[in-house]
């Protein structure tokens, strides 16, 4: 089983993605924020919302879990993946980049502080629809998960501009993939 993971490098990614998502959308305003790809997708704030959740439910709260010594709390809470619909309601673009900033941080302290041996990174707890998962699987995820959205969002925004493009689409391979 491959095992490319090592915190250190995982770390060094999720304290920049903030970064990367307040550059491409500080600012930036509604026209680009709230585009899609139609119905039922997501859209930059959208995302920023869901990475908040995910922040305040999901990867640190999972973590904690798994590295518990408690054996009859194992079993991981289902994560709403919608749940920024309501989260954001009433906020603006700015206000979502400010606070997944801010819980970004507290979250890299709280990983940093616990100084997680190779041992705790194979602890293990039980996803409601994935089994038994591990910490160093877990922590992965979280990884690639912003990168995740940052290309979805990269996709969004190139095929806003898809037939405006004219021939040079044939050059774009994103537009050609769409």
């Amino acid at each position: 089983m491959p095992n490319n993971f090592n915190l250190e490098k995982s770390i060094a990614l999720l304290e920049r993605t903030p970064r990367a998502y307040r550059e491409l959308y500080y600012g930036l305003g509604h026209n680009w924020t709230n585009i899609n790809e139609g119905p039922d997708t997501w859209s930059a704030f959208d995302i920023i919302g869901h990475l908040i959740h995910g922040e305040l439910t999901d990867w640190i709260p999972r973590a904690r879990i798994m590295i518990s010594d408690d054996e009859g709390s194992k079993l991981l809470e289902p994560f709403d993946r919608f749940a920024q619909k309501e989260l954001s309601k009433g906020k603006t673009i700015e206000q979502l980049l400010d606070e997944f900033e801010r819980l970004r941080k507290d979250n890299l302290v709280t990983l940093r502080s616990w100084n997680l041996t190779e041992q705790q990174l194979d602890s293990t707890a039980i996803h409601p629809e994935l089994g038994t998962v591990t910490l160093s699987q877990h922590l992965s995820t979280w990884t690639i998960h912003d990168m995740g959205h940052l290309y979805q969002l990269s996709r969004v925004m190139v095929k806003h501009y898809a037939e405006d493009v004219g021939p040079w689409k044939a050059y774009s391979r994103i537009l050609r993939e769409a």
